[in-house]
C-alpha cells in the first residue's frame, strides 16, 4: 500500500499558499468586500493577464528593431569504408569534422511594418488597461448591490424584532386587562395572532438575510458561507448634487470617464492599425546580413616531402662552358606522407571566412493573399466602428436610465419618509385609543401592520436610492469606493 504522507504534505502546502494568497480582512465592510472581490475575481485576473500579454507584445515590437544574431555548431564523426587519401586504398577509418557559424541579420526596410507594429502594441496595451478598469468598476458595482441588499434585509429583521417587542408588551398589558375584566378575551387572541404572524415574518426575513449573505459570498468567491457576515454598519443617503446636472452633462462626462466608449475607440484604432500593417506587405523589403564561419577536423593531413636519393645521391644539372666540368647537385626525390592534424585554434584561424550582403524581396503575386488580408482588416475596421457607435448609444441609454431611476428613487424615498411619519402618528393615536378602551385590538394591529409596511418600504427606498446614486455617480467618474 502506498503511503499517503507525501500527498498530505503537498495538499497542506497548497492550502497554506492559497490561504496566504487570499488573506481575508478582519471586518467585511463595503470597501473591504470590493477590494477583496477585485483582488480575487477570476475575470479580473484574466484581464490582468491580458494586460501582461499586451506588455509582452510591446516588448516584442521593440525587439523587431534590433538585429538578429544566431550561432550554430556542428561536430560530426564519419566512420566506415573510405579511401585513404595517401595510399588510395579503401580502409575502415573514422574522421571527425567541426564547423562553426554565426550570422547577423538586420531589417533595413519592410514597408514601415515594424513601426506600425510598435504603434499597435502601444494601442493594445492601453486597450488592456481600459478593459481591466472597466472590469473592476463592474465588479465593484455588483458587490455594492449585493452588499446593500444584505443591509436592507438585516434592517428589516431589526425592524420586525422591534415591532414584535411592542406586540409582546401589548400581550402582557392586554392579559392583565382581560384578567381584570376590563377587556374582552377577543382582544388578547387578536394580539396573539398578530404576534404569531410577526414571528413568521421574522423567520422569513432572517432567511432572506442568509440568502443575501450567500449571494454576496459567492460574488466574493468565499466558500465558508456559514461563518461569513458583513460589518454592522449603516449608510445614510449621501449628500450629492449629481441630480442637479442635466443628463447631457452626465453623458458628456461619462464619455470621458467610462471605459466602455474608450475601449470601443481603442478597438477602432487597433483595427485601423491592422489595415496599415496589412498594407505593408505590398512594399518591397530590404535586409542585410553578415556571416562568419570556420571549421576544424581531426583527420590526418597529407604532406609532400623531399629527400636525397640513397642510390643516386647526386645528379648532373649542367656543365661549365669554359672547362667542360659537370655541375653537380643533390638528387632529391619527392613523396607524400600523413601527419597529425594542426592544433584546434590554429585550424579555426586558418579556415575562417566571412560573407555579407543585402537581400531584396519584392512581392509580385501570392494568390491574392495580401489583398484579401487587407480587405479582411478593412471589414474588421468597419465592424469596430459600428461597435463604437453602438457603445455610445448604449452609454447614452444607460445614463438616461440611471438618471430617471435616481430621480424616481429620490421621490420614492421622500414619499416613504412622509408615509412613515404619517403611519407613526396614526399608530400612536391608535395606541392611545386602545389604552383607554375606545378601540379594539384588531384596529391597533391593523395600524401597526400599516406602520411596519411603511417602515419596510422606507428601508427599501433608502438603499434603492443610495444604489441608484452610486450608479449615476459611476457614470460621472465617481467610484463606489477607491481601489
Amino acid at each position: 500500500m502506498k503511503s499517503t504522507l507525501p500527498i498530505f504534505i503537498i495538499l497542506s502546502l497548497l492550502f497554506s499558499l492559497t490561504s496566504k494568497a487570499q488573506e481575508k480582512p478582519d471586518e467585511w465592510t463595503l470597501e473591504a468586500c470590493v477590494k477583496y472581490a477585485i483582488d480575487n475575481n477570476i475575470n479580473v485576473k484574466q484581464s490582468e493577464l491580458d494586460q501582461e500579454s499586451a506588455d509582452i507584445s510591446k516588448s516584442e515590437a521593440i525587439g523587431n528593431y534590433l538585429p538578429s544574431l544566431n550561432g550554430s555548431a556542428s561536430n560530426s564523426w564519419n566512420s566506415g569504408l573510405t579511401q585513404n587519401v595517401t595510399t588510395g586504398v579503401l580502409e575502415n577509418q573514422t574522421t571527425r569534422n567541426l564547423s562553426l557559424n554565426a550570422t547577423v541579420g538586420v531589417t533595413i526596410f519592410d514597408g514601415l511594418r515594424n513601426l506600425k507594429t510598435l504603434q499597435r502594441a502601444k494601442l493594445e496595451q492601453l486597450s488592456a488597461q481600459y478593459s481591466l478598469q472597466q472590469m473592476k468598476d463592474d465588479i465593484a458595482l455588483t458587490v455594492a448591490n449585493s452588499y446593500l441588499q444584505v443591509l436592507v434585509n438585516k434592517q428589516q429583521v431589526d425592524l420586525l424584532k422591534e415591532q414584535n417587542k411592542v406586540t409582546l408588551e401589548q400581550i402582557d398589558q392586554t392579559q392583565k386587562s382581560v384578567d381584570a375584566g376590563t377587556a374582552p378575551e377577543g382582544d388578547l387572541l387578536e394580539i396573539e395572532a398578530t404576534n404569531a404572524d410577526e414571528q413568521q415574518q421574522i423567520i422569513v426575513a432572517e432567511n432572506s438575510v442568509r440568502i443575501a449573505l450567500i449571494n454576496l459570498a459567492q460574488t466574493l468567491l468565499i466558500e465558508d458561507y456559514r461563518n461569513f457576515d458583513i460589518a454592522d454598519e449603516s449608510y445614510d443617503v449621501p449628500l450629492t448634487d449629481i441630480l442637479n446636472n442635466e443628463p447631457e452633462e452626465i453623458i458628456a462626462k461619462a464619455k470621458e470617464e467610462r471605459y466602455e466608449v474608450k475601449l470601443a475607440e481603442q478597438n477602432v484604432e487597433l483595427a485601423e492599425k491592422d489595415v496599415e500593417i496589412a498594407k505593408t506587405q505590398l512594399y518591397p523589403s530590404i535586409s542585410g546580413f553578415f556571416n562568419y564561419n570556420t571549421r576544424e577536423t581531426g583527420a590526418e593531413r597529407i604532406e609532400q616531402f623531399a629527400s636525397i636519393d640513397e642510390d643516386q645521391p647526386t645528379r648532373v644539372i649542367g656543365q661549365v662552358a669554359e672547362t667542360g666540368q659537370d655541375v653537380i647537385a643533390d638528387n632529391f626525390t619527392t613523396g607524400f606522407r600523413t601527419i597529425s592534424p594542426r592544433p584546434f585554434i590554429d585550424q579555426l584561424w586558418r579556415n575562417d571566412g566571412i560573407s555579407y550582403g543585402l537581400q531584396l524581396n519584392v512581392p509580385v503575386f501570392n494568390g491574392f493573399a495580401t489583398r484579401n488580408q487587407i480587405k479582411r482588416a478593412e471589414v474588421n475596421t468597419m465592424r469596430a466602428e459600428f461597435q463604437l457607435e453602438q457603445a455610445e448609444l448604449d452609454l447614452e441609454s444607460n445614463v438616461y436610465q440611471a438618471y430617471v431611476d435616481a430621480q424616481a428613487a429620490a421621490k420614492a424615498y421622500e414619499a416613504a419618509e412622509k408615509a412613515v411619519e404619517s403611519q407613526q402618528l396614526a399608530f400612536d393615536y391608535a395606541q392611545q385609543r386602545f389604552n383607554v378602551g375606545v378601540s379594539n385590538a384588531f384596529e391597533l394591529s391593523q395600524s401597526k401592520f400599516r406602520l411596519t409596511n411603511a417602515q419596510n418600504r422606507l428601508i427599501n427606498a433608502k438603499y434603492d436610492y443610495i444604489f441608484n446614486l452610486k450608479v449615476l455617480e459611476l457614470y460621472f467618474g465617481i467610484r463606489v469606493v477607491e481601489y
